[in-house]
């Protein structure tokens, strides 16, 4: 899979904590794990939502059940695989750093990515 790439020169030598590895319970703004592999990020979800707008159109001109079907799991799989790259840029990136902190920033963040992966395991 992928590596996620050193944070940039503007956030280099700052004593403040990166955004991402705040408390779980904030929406942090960037860096974020993925924010490295962003372009290609925008580039799979705009494939994505192409494939989603085709079931609307199969929908729409009254196609083959199996044939929507074959075409939902497409998306499914497709998301899925995201979800996956993203969890792992995560883990890379947020979950390695807070590690090496220790104590409950660690512990907040090994708890955030297993009821994560625990949502992912229920789809």
């Amino acid at each position: 899979m992928t590596t996620t790439e050193p944070e940039s020169a503007a956030n280099a030598g700052s004593d403040a904590p990166a955004a991402c590895h705040q408390a779980p319970t904030t929406a942090p703004a960037g860096p974020h794990g993925y924010t490295a592999n962003k372009d290609a990020h925008l580039k799979r979800l705009r494939r994505i939502e192409g494939q989603v707008r085709g079931l609307q159109r199969m929908v729409d001109e009254d196609e083959y059940c199996i044939d929507v079907l074959t075409q939902v799991s497409a998306s499914t799989k497709a998301l899925q695989s995201f979800a996956l790259q993203l969890l792992e840029e995560h883990l890379r990136h947020c979950v390695a750093d807070a590690a090496t902190k220790g104590g409950e920033e660690m512990d907040a963040k090994v708890a955030e990515a297993t009821a994560a992966i625990a949502r992912l395991l229920r789809t």
